[in-house]
């Protein structure tokens, strides 16, 4: 791709983003200046050519002739709001530099990537402002952050810090967004543009179940293969908004950042602060393409630490099986029947500790349940190694229970307004992670136990958004950078836990997938994409997840039927192809499976073995929508880098009277290869599998599956 930005008059001028370049030439006549209407004034009278109302532009203000909505304001110590950046200087870096206190993409060397930094500067107030581009070899994909300094004299107040803007020419564009619910995320939205603006948005304080921090635009007859795609992702975990306006002369502006609501920063002379980092990627390869550069730029330069390349555990965790109520030997029981069965990994969820018996008390007290562990916590985790298992476990450390020994001792220390209300949810508060006091105190009984425990795996839950966001700590000028302050609380902690204990494969999970977002991957390589573990929900919530998150973050689970959310009857078989489409486990009592299910289930965790590499790291080719049509069939494909090795997942929702044959036309094979596919027990080209397809046997029977391995035949 090329990314092409001018000056013009000091201001950066957006003047091309798509396809690459190779003979750029002389590039000054590609931005169209003409003379406008008088409703777009101009901020330079001699040239009548230029207005910031029509001007594409980098970085774009208001208050100075532009009347699109602005990438950033100031308030400056009288109460004014104008400024107007202009250029400074700019500087080439080989490489990447870290983004302070926040989560970012990276290069591991400097032959892997370059950054661009142009600096900016208010000359009235003297706010230095730098703009941080990062383009990278072997990717289609630009990361955009800012950085404001303030060089000034006088304190100044940020009102709308956006980490990324773009104005495209034309408005013949379609967004794709990410939406949803609890048990029901990250459904596709695509919708095409029209006058005005198309706004998602969370002001729930973290990244939420109901959208998600990203958005595409795309051309309108745009498919999987092909068509134009620019893809905006934000790193970051708290409160966001990405917006696409279309303005009266038909052309396209596309931010995306800190959501402005209910935010307000305050610099003083010499303070700086980071936005976090928007990563942008281009795709002339349809919506395909755009993500598989996601996945890989995700999962091997966003994604890091020891468990960044490492094969995932197939686990079991028992909450579905037996929420709060168990004993020692109850688990013991399940993990003894996971040894048997192949699995790697038992997770303890929810009930360990203090006196945890429902979801109404003991958050913050993390020290073992005597009553139900009397050996201790230690004894258990033993007792599941001794069996050959590794030992994970449950925590939510952002919450308190009123009900706690930490709350009666330090009231003020969640998140709350003097004289109001506090509103629990989930019967829990949401603690202070502005505070360095209650960080502390969590990093400590957290670490108390994981030295205690042989702990290799941590599921980290969050269960509840945030309502009278306001600290003790922090002065009534400081009260609306709470919600930001959390989030670089939380992300310090993370960082601080996840280098102290280097050997533990930390999980994210908030309700499920109320926060899979970049920001959280960037401490914990994997999300539990969704509490609803009903097969038949989970097409729709895996496949729209796959639009930006690879496969390797993506927590997948058979559970037990009746499902516990939807009540659906589905097969052991169907259950367990959907979730070896992802970082494979179960949720379930293993003890009360009959003898041809615990065979079945041996099965599955020996095949997941066998392409736990191919699904986890390969490339994902998505076939059938569960969005498009009557949204019957799903299907997706992984292939190797080589492309001498694919898994195909076909999957029917309702079976059908005297349906219509069909074949299953695949992706990302080579068209030179002979492929041997193993359940029709025959070798095909790659080009008849891509063109022609696999041919699909009629089943009289609702919610089926197909799993299809295929290998290159060796010469």
């Amino acid at each position: 791709m090329s990314y092409i930005i001018q000056l013009v008059q000091g201001y950066p001028a957006h003047i091309y983003w798509g396809k690459r370049l190779n003979r750029q030439g002389n590039l000054s006549d590609i931005l169209v200046r003409v003379e406008r209407c008088s409703f777009s004034p101009n901020p330079v009278p001699e040239d009548k050519t230029i207005s910031l109302d029509t001007l594409p532009q980098e970085y774009p203000q208001y208050g100075t002739s532009d009347f699109r909505h602005p990438a950033y304001q100031l308030q400056l110590e009288d109460g004014t709001r104008i400024t107007e950046l202009l250029y400074q200087t700019h500087r080439i870096i080989e490489g990447k530099p870290e983004l302070e206190g926040l989560p970012a993409v990276y290069a591991e060397s400097g032959q892997e990537a370059q950054t661009l930094e142009l600096e900016l500067v208010d000359a009235h107030s003297g706010v230095t402002v730098i703009l941080s581009y990062t383009v990278f070899e072997a990717f289609n994909a630009v990361a955009r952050s800012v950085r404001f300094v303030n060089t000034g004299k006088q304190p100044v107040s940020l009102l709308r810090a956006l980490s990324a803007s773009v104005d495209f020419p034309d408005d013949q564009y379609e967004s794709l967004y990410l939406s949803g619910a609890w048990a029901k995320e990250r459904h596709i939205q695509r919708r095409a543009l029209r006058p005005g603006s198309t706004v998602i948005e969370s002001r729930r304080g973290s990244s939420s179940h109901q959208q998600n921090p990203f958005m595409a635009l795309l051309r309108p007859d745009t498919n999987e293969e092909r068509g134009e795609v620019y893809g905006f992702s934000l790193v970051y975990s708290g409160n966001f908004v990405a917006e696409a306006e279309v303005d009266q002369f038909a052309t396209t502006r596309v931010s995306i950042g800190i959501n402005p609501f209910d935010f307000k920063w305050l610099l003083s002379p010499g303070e700086s602060f980071q936005t976090p980092e928007a990563v942008m990627v281009y795709s002339d390869e349809g919506l395909g393409g755009m993500s598989r550069t996601y996945h890989k730029l995700y999962r091997t330069r966003l994604c890091r630490g020891f468990h960044r390349d490492k094969d995932r555990p197939i686990l079991v965790n028992n909450w579905e099986a037996t929420y709060f109520d168990f004993n020692a030997d109850k688990i013991e029981d399940i993990a003894t029947e996971a040894a048997q069965l192949g699995i790697e990994l038992f997770v303890l969820d929810d009930g360990w500790f203090g006196k945890r018996d429902s979801d109404n008390s003991s958050l913050g007290d993390w020290y073992e349940d005597s009553r139900k562990l009397p050996n201790g916590l230690n004894d258990l985790a033993q007792r599941v190694n001794n069996l050959g298992l590794q030992f994970g476990l449950w925590v939510e450390p952002e919450m308190v229970s009123p009900d706690s020994d930490l709350y009666r001792s330090h009231p003020d220390w969640c998140l709350h307004v003097p004289g109001r209300r506090r509103t629990t949810a989930r019967d829990q508060l949401i603690l202070d992670y502005s505070r360095a006091e209650v960080r502390e105190y969590i990093f400590e009984s957290l670490s108390q136990v994981f030295h205690s425990v042989p702990v290799t795996y941590v599921k980290w839950d969050m269960n509840r958004n945030m309502t009278e966001i306001g600290s003790a700590f922090y002065g009534p000028e400081r009260q609306m950078e709470v919600a930001h302050r959390y989030i670089l609380g939380l992300y310090e902690l993370m960082g601080k836990l996840v280098d102290a204990f280097p050997h533990i494969l930390f999980e994210s999970c908030s309700g499920g997938g109320g926060r899979f977002d970049p920001g959280m991957l960037f401490y914990m390589p994997q999300t539990w994409t969704s509490d609803d573990t009903d097969s038949v929900e989970r097409l729709k919530i895996q496949y729209g997840t796959s639009m930006v998150y690879p496969i390797s973050s993506m927590g997948a689970h058979v559970s037990a039927v009746p499902n516990h959310q939807v009540g659906r009857m589905t097969s052991l078989a169907t259950r367990g192809d959907v979730a070896m489409s992802g970082n494979f486990g179960y949720e379930l009592d293993l003890t009360q499976l009959t003898p041809e299910e615990k065979e079945l289930v041996k099965q599955q965790v020996s095949s997941y073995k066998e392409v736990r590499q191919l699904i986890q790291n390969g490339e994902l080719y998505r076939l059938k929508s569960p969005y498009e049509g009557t949204g019957n069939e799903t299907a997706w494909m992984f292939v190797s880098e080589d492309q001498t090795e694919a898994v195909v997942y076909y999957f029917r929702v309702l079976a059908e009277p005297n349906e219509p044959l069909r074949r299953l036309k695949l992706s990302g094979l080579n068209p030179e290869v002979e492929y041997h596919v193993d359940k029709l027990g025959a070798s095909f080209n790659g080009d008849r599998l891509t063109h022609i397809g696999l041919p699909l046997k009629p089943v009289q029977e609702d919610f089926v599956s197909e799993c299809y391995r295929i290998k290159a035949v060796k010469n």
